[in-house]
This record gives structure tokens, sequence and C-alpha cells, in this order.
């Protein structure tokens, strides 16, 4: 029996504004043949579909989903094409790239030697087409980088936010006429120019219609989507509540006497339709621009990755996009440059910042063999590795892949609120025309208006998006927030669940400690804690070390400026990785490293070495100094508390929460 291979895709949707409308899709979806499961993101605007392709295909989920009224974020790229000799390669081309999971049309122009791609970002990219083109003999000339799915849906948003606000902006503008005509008696305008009534209601009727429809058209347009599904939505409720008191307005403006002849006198409400639209498209507005803000986190993430890498062609070096790295191919890093592909070390030695990756501050050191990781900052040397993991598969790429999963998914609180938006708006709609019957069969007079206000009433009131949009926006937030600060939350589920947390274990360096080394201790060898020979030690130490930018080398020349120790200059500097440095400073051969370094130069460190061995028991890192082949002293170096820890380690104790300690130091140590 053949086992179906299931596919995954997220498909970024357009248009939808309330949890009413994402349970729709989800529905769609979800019936459609083929769909094993199908979760819908209100806040992040994205679809996730587990599918079997040989029954349903990514062309099937765009039309369900414009049949439904909404739209599907898509990229557009042309791409010049070398290689092409004949009408023939361009069917072989547009074959190739029509075939990519992602792709929705490929067309090939052998004059230009062009083809334009339409295609979904989060499925596919320039890499995957210029890797199809490679498979059948052809090449991408010039490849472009292609928008990135993170910022074709910012500018999708920030596009959707600058039309919202516009129509915000003029739909404020026009019904503040209406408002000062609805008062214009009461506010004494009568008085300055009179207006008979019905000049006045055709007034607010003209400033109140282009709010009705064209600032307010995508609440029809939503409803009768929806409509022509036989259900509703969020949109539903808006447009009927505000059509029915525009359309009353108008027959009361335009046919007076039809209240007349039934007793009622014709009162126009355009102030009331108006002002609902305008006030809903501020919520709307507000919305969105929270909903933009929430990528900040990802993209952030993003960002770190360098945008070219150096690597080793035809025997010469080369800057290439980084989305042409290919596994095996040999990198060039220098001091200072980001590292921008996973990959092993071949050749060199330097020491690299990972405190992306591991929150450690203190550079690891690297030689030969040696795993690197892609968007860690190189320090001090250069080396070449060879690229293991490139695009996706790169540690970053699944850390924000993982921080993307977290964002879309659904906690049972999100669930629960999904069902119950599905069934919230019929209920609406059925208690409001309930409550138009009783108050027109047993309200006051006249009873047909204080009906249709109190129905209108019901609608408007009963429309909380915020039902669907609350909890899958505070889990972008939450996750979003997270990820900035080096909190990977692996999904929504444990977001709701983090209430009950007991115990909560802290990494120890970089986490409770600061990260950055600091000098703890300077001993002389005699043993005599002189101000004046340890500035002596200082100085040689920290002189040795000015130019260095090893954190160590570092930590010793920040504490000999904050003694306000002159540093002298060093000459014939060298290091020696992993052991130390070597200098000679007036005359003097001066020596500064660990036993190791001290031992291979046939230095003796006598007592030092007890002194050295109790200093490492506190967690510390000791370095000898020596001068002219004599040992001289000991400088220690350690990681300090941070003033944070302390607070936040007792503010835990007050909430209940256990706090736990993991590190690789030993008890006495820790």
């Amino acid at each position: 029996m053949d086992t179906v291979q299931t596919k995954k895709i997220d498909l970024p949707i357009t248009g939808m504004s309330c949890a009413a409308c994402s349970a729709r899709v989800q529905k769609g979806l979800s019936k459609l043949i083929g769909v094993e499961d199908a979760a819908v993101n209100l806040a992040a605007e994205k679809a996730t579909i587990q599918y079997n392709p040989k029954e349903v295909s990514v062309d099937d989920f765009i039309s369900a989903v414009k049949d439904m009224g909404y739209g599907v974020s898509v990229s557009r790229v042309s791409i010049p094409i070398k290689g092409m000799t004949c009408a023939s390669c361009v069917q072989k081309v547009q074959k190739a790239l029509a075939a990519l999971d992602g792709v929705l049309s490929a067309e090939v122009n052998f004059a230009t030697e062009k083809a334009s791609v339409e295609y979904i970002p989060a499925q596919v990219g320039m890499r995957d087409f210029k890797n199809a083109l490679k498979d059948i003999g052809y090449d991408i000339v010039e490849i472009g980088k292609g928008e990135d799915i993170v910022e074709q849906e910012r500018k999708e948003r920030e596009r959707e936010l600058r039309h919202l606000k516009f129509k915000l902006i003029i739909g404020a503008i026009l019904t503040v006429p209406v408002f000062v005509l609805m008062l214009w008696d009461r506010i004494g305008m009568s008085s300055v120019f009179s207006l008979s009534v019905q000049i006045n209601y055709f007034l607010q009727f003209l400033f109140c219609t282009p709010v009705q429809f064209w600032a307010g058209r995508q609440f029809y347009t939503g409803a009768i989507a929806a409509a022509r599904h036989r259900t509703t939505n969020m949109n539903t409720l808006i447009a009927v509540g505000t059509s029915a008191a525009y359309i009353y307005s108008v027959i009361a403006t335009f046919f007076p006497s039809v209240f007349e002849i039934q007793g009622y006198s014709a009162h126009a409400y355009f102030d009331t339709a108006a002002t609902i639209i305008v006030f809903i498209l501020l919520g709307r507005f507000f919305e969105a621009r929270d909903k933009g803000r929430t990528s900040e986190a990802i993209k952030k993430l993003m960002g770190l990755q360098p945008k070219t890498a150096r690597v080793v062609r035809d025997g010469s070096e080369k800057d290439i996009a980084i989305e042409d790295v290919e596994p095996g191919d040999i990198v060039v890093v220098r001091p200072g440059e980001k590292i921008p592909v996973d990959g092993i070390i071949r050749e060199g030695y330097s020491s690299v910042d990972e405190s992306m990756i591991s929150g450690e501050s203190i550079p690891v050191e690297k030689r030969a063999g040696d795993e690197v990781v892609g968007a860690t900052l190189n320090k001090t040397g250069s080396f070449k590795f060879e690229a293991s993991r490139v695009g996706r598969d790169t540690m970053l790429s699944r850390i924000i892949s993982m921080v993307q999963e977290a964002q879309g998914s659904k906690p049972p609180i999100a669930r629960l609120a999904d069902r119950i938006a599905s069934i919230f708006v019929p209920a609406v709609m059925g208690i409001a025309s309930l409550t138009f019957v009783i108050w027109f069969f047993f309200g006051p007079a006249p009873s047909f208006t204080y009906a249709l206000l109190n129905f209108i009433a019901v609608l408007i009131i009963a429309c909380p998006c915020a039902l669907g949009l609350a909890t899958p926006t505070s889990i972008m937030v939450g996750t979003g927030k997270g990820a900035e600060n080096g909190i990977l939350i692996r999904g929504a589920e444990a977001l709701e669940t983090a209430h009950k947390i007991n115990t909560i274990v802290f990494d120890k360096t970089g986490t409770l400690t600061k990260g950055s080394p600091e000098v703890t201790d300077i001993i002389a060898v005699s043993g005599q804690r002189s101000a004046l020979r340890e500035q002596e030690i200082l100085m040689l130490a920290a002189s040795a070390e000015k130019n260095s930018e090893h954190p160590l080398g570092e930590a010793i020349v920040n504490k000999a400026k904050e003694m306000g120790i002159g540093l002298k200059d060093a000459a014939d500097f060298q290091a020696v990785p992993g052991h130390g440095i070597k200098a000679k400073i007036d005359g003097r051969n001066i020596l500064l490293g660990n036993a190791n370094f001290m031992e291979d130069e046939g230095i003796k460190t006598g007592v030092l070495a007890a002194k050295a061995e109790h200093l490492s028991g506190e967690g510390k890192t000791p370095m000898y100094i020596a001068a002219d082949n004599n040992a001289q002293g000991i400088i220690a170096v350690a990681d300090t508390l941070k003033e944070s820890s302390i607070k936040a380690v007792n503010a835990l104790h007050k909430l209940g929460i256990q706090v736990v300690m993991m590190t690789g130091d030993n008890r006495r140590t820790a």
C-alpha cells in the first residue's frame, strides 16, 4: 500500500476582519477534499494547511478563499534566464517553474528571455527557481533576491493601513457636518442661518452617502460574500445596522408622508449610520496597525542574517547573495564579519560571539573541525568553513520558523473563541429581530422609530471583533516580545499554560550574570597586597592587552582605565591561540596566559598555582603574568551577577515559583 506524502503550506490571507471571517475561511478550506487539517490565524492573517497534493492543489485553496470573498497575498517576479536557444526551451523552463510547489503561474517570453512568475513567498522563492532551472540546464542572469515573506506581508499591511487611514480621515471629515446639521437648532445655528427640516436632512444625506457606500464599502462586500455562502459575519451586523438607519433616514428625507400617514414624526438618523461606520473603521485601523507591529520580532530576527557571503569559486574569492550559497561551498569569514550560514571550519582559528544563539556574550574559541552557526559574529581571526546548512535549514531560519509557528498556533481558549464566534452573529441577528418586534408592538409611540433604533443598537453594540482577535493578537505579541528578548515560546498552548508554572530554570552565564567578564582579583607573587605592586602587574597586563579584542583582555584594560593607570606601548605582540599572549614592554618580555602556557614557556608558578586553583574553584578565570621568565602574579577575571537578577529571583519567589540554576560549573562555584 502506497504511503501518501502530505504537504504543508502557509497561505497569507487578506480581507479578514473578525473571528467569524477566520472561522469561515477555516471551515471552507477544511471542506476541500484532500485537506487533512486547516488552521486560520486572524492576527497573523495566515492559513496553515496540511494536504494531500494528489487530491487538492494550491490553486484550489486560492479559488476557495476568493470564492469566500477574501484574497491571497502573492508575489510576482520577472526572472532573466540564460541558455534558452529555441521555442522548445520555453516549454521546458515554463514546465519546470510551474511544477514547483507554491508557483501559481509561470509565463516565459523567448524574445525577452524572461520568465514572469506569480508565487506564494512562504512556499517558494528565488533559490528554488534557480535550482529548478539549473536541473534542466539553464541559469538565471543577475538573480534578484526576491521579496522575503515578512517584507512582502509588511508591505501588504502598509498598503492596507494607508488605504484604511485615508477612508477613516475622509469619513470623519464628512461625518462632522452631519453632526453639526443634526444639532443645528440645539447649538443656535438656526438664528444665524435658518434651514428647513427637509433641507437639513437633504444636506445630511449628501454628506452621509459617501461615508455609507464608499468608506463603508468593505462592510457591504464582506456581508455580500458571506450571504453568497449562506452565512453571516461581523460585517453583516454592521451592514444591516447602518443600512437600516440610512434607508429609514432616506425615506424620512424624501418621503416624509410615509411616516406622517401612520402618525409618526419623520426624523433622520444619518448621523447614526455615519458615526457607526467611522468608529468601526477607527477600530479596524487600530487592529491593522497593531497586527503589523507583531511581525517586527520576526523582521528583527531575519535582520540578523547578512545579505552576502564571500565564497571560494574557481580558486578566487567572490561575494555572492546569501541565497546562492550551496552546501559544500567554502566560505571565507574575516574579523568583525557575521557568519552567513551554518558550517564546519576547515582552516583557521578565531573566537565567535554566539550570544545570538546561546545568550552568552563571551566569545567561543573556534578551530578546524568546530561548527559555526549562521548570523553569529566572528571576532578576532579569519577562517574558512564549509557550508553545511543553508537557506531554510540554518539554525536561524529554524528559530524564525518556530516563532512563526508559535504565533500562528491556537491554544484551547482560542479554539473556543472561534466556535463561539461562528454562532455569535446569527444569534445576534435573531436577538436584534426579536428586539424590533417587541418594541414595535409593545413600545411607546412612535413605536417604529424606537423599534428601528433598538434594532440597530443591538446589531452594532454586539459586534465584538475582539472576541476572535484578542487571543491570537496576544499570542503574537507575547511570542514576538519573547523572541526579541531571547525567549523562544514553542507554541500558543505553552503560553496559555504559563500561569501554572511552579519552577523556572535559569542558565547562569549571560542570564543571571552580566555575560561580560570583569577583573575580580589581582595577586602579587609575594602574596603581599601592595597597591603599587598590584598596579604594576595590572599596568603590564593591560599594556600587553590594550589592542586585544578578546573579552578577557578587554576586561583587564577596562580595569586599568577605571583605576586611572596609564598604559605603555607594547612591541613584538604575539597571540598564542588557546594559551595567551607575548609582548615586550619597556624592554621586558611579558607573558600573560593560562597554566599550560606558563608550563610550555618554562615558567614556574610556585605558590601561585594553589591560589589559581582556589580562584578557579570560585568560578573565576585566573591568568598568570610573567616578566623576564619569572612569574609575577595572577589576575582573575569572572562573569559577575546582574543587579536585576536578584530582583527577578526575589520577585519569582514572592509569586511562589521555585528558581533553579543550570550551569556546567561545580556546586561550589555555582
